[in-house]
């Protein structure tokens, strides 16, 4: 009897192990069929390209795989099990269970990661803005970026030189895209305000893959992770395909209820330096307008508009975006302006009370003043941002310099409250570079 229990007991533990290397196996196929399926992001080109043709962009680039952590944030203190070693283990799994980890293995490779998509226009001198913007969006940003820039072909290869040296960071991808209109229109719609400045009209007509998209000036800094403002997609209702602030928040000092000849959004319009847009909703939203008594969708809307208003607009594309909303509020979710500050925020006094509460989220250095001395706080910030490099301990150091060269600006109405400027800055670094990284 005992000698039959015996061999039960064998071929149990037999076959127990044949189970174990069969789930071992499998798991490795499968992790090696999913190899290779990865690929750098495609940049999609409108369908008045040269030609009238589809084409990709100028140039792609693919800096660094963020999918998963580098070696020295692997965790180290587990237990092994001889069939299934720690090299066989994907980076980003540290478990002690070997059998689940090989039974999931693939699962855990094929999740996507969401990217956020960041766009920018850039032309004439605007390519050390353009950097220093990135720049502040890569030091406090938590998820991974997908960066769509529009360039003069001049300015190309300088965006290709100084994006590729930032590969070690392997927080971002970068797409480059020649300036792009409609061939029957392109020198008017170049022309229409600033140069090139039209083009984020064309944006979700161009990055037809893209679903969600936010579209940044070059003068703009994020002073907190790109993450937050992305999340504010979520807030949308169903009617909702795009975000931006209010031009002004104090109307005797406004601009479009004063001086406007065509139609704006809301009490003071909108400002469109900042804007988060939901593209696949844009696509295919059919929109009101008193050119006709039929709904025009996106692509069509914009040339009539153009057409009837060209002599009454003053700041282009902007005023061209208030019209489209003066006729579809519903589709507009406005953010506070904390999110889109500006020096007429506090040229003549502080006017927005969520700055003063919270600090400022992005700050919007239009007027150029971050070149000049009449906002010396717009500037300092600019500077700092500017010179700082992607060290930890640079940025950890960053605060106390810029905190006296802010002291020396109290002479003008910003530099009075500069304290706003630096207070969700303090935040974002000690959230970002001060804690643990588990804790990040």
């Amino acid at each position: 009897m005992r000698r039959y229990l015996r061999i039960v007991v064998l071929c149990l533990a037999c076959g127990f192990c044949s189970l174990l290397y069969a789930f071992s196996q499998l798991a490795v196929s499968l992790e090696e069929g999913a190899g290779g399926r990865g690929g750098k992001p495609q940049a999609a080109a409108a369908s008045w390209l040269a030609g009238g043709g589809r084409g990709g962009s100028r140039g792609v680039g693919s800096v660094g795989p963020a999918a998963h952590p580098g070696p020295s944030d692997r965790c180290k203190d587990f237990s092994l099990c001889y069939w299934n070693p720690y090299w066989m283990l994907p980076s980003d799994v540290c478990g002690m269970n070997c059998f689940w980890e090989a039974a999931f293995r693939y699962s855990l490779n094929v999740q996507p990661i969401q990217r956020m998509h960041l766009a920018v226009v850039a032309c004439g001198e605007r390519l050390e803005e353009t950097v220093t913007m990135l720049k502040s969006a890569i030091i406090f940003s938590i998820r991974p970026l997908q960066f769509h820039i529009f360039a003069e072909d001049q300015l190309h290869d300088s965006f290709k030189g100084i994006l590729d040296s930032w590969s070690f960071l392997q927080t971002f991808n970068y797409s480059l895209y020649p300036i792009t209109f409609p061939n029957e229109n392109a020198a008017e719609w170049k022309k229409l305000f600033k140069p090139c400045a039209s083009q984020r009209l064309f944006l979700p007509l161009i990055l037809k893959e893209v679903d969600s998209l936010l579209y940044v000036d070059t003068d703009i800094l994020f002073l907190r992770p790109v993450d937050d403002i992305w999340s504010l997609l979520k807030k949308f209702n169903s009617t909702q395909i795009a975000a931006m602030a209010p031009e002004h928040e104090e109307p005797r000092i406004g601009w479009y209820n004063r001086f406007a000849r065509h139609p704006y959004y809301g009490k003071t319009g909108v400002n469109s330096g900042v804007m988060l847009m939901n593209m696949t909703r844009m696509r295919r939203k059919y929109f009101k307008n008193d050119m006709t008594t039929v709904r025009l969708r996106w692509g069509d809307i914009l040339m009539p508009l153009l057409k009837k208003y060209k002599l009454n607009i003053t700041w282009g594309d902007q005023d061209l975006l208030n019209i489209i909303f003066f006729h579809n509020p519903e589709s507009l979710f406005v953010f506070p302006c904390q999110w889109n500050y500006r020096p007429d925020h506090c040229i003549y006094g502080s006017n927005c009370q969520e700055a003063e509460e919270e600090g400022i989220f992005i700050l919007h250095g239009n007027r150029g003043v971050y070149h000049d001395d009449k906002q010396p706080a717009f500037r300092a910030i600019y500077e700092a941002l500017r010179n700082c490099s992607f060290k930890d301990d640079n940025i950890r150091s960053l605060l106390k310099p810029l905190e006296l060269e802010l002291q020396k600006t109290v002479h003008t109405y910003c530099g009075k409250i500069y304290k706003i400027f630096i207070k969700q800055l303090t935040k974002s670094i000690q959230d970002r570079y001060d804690r643990p990284p588990k804790e990040r």
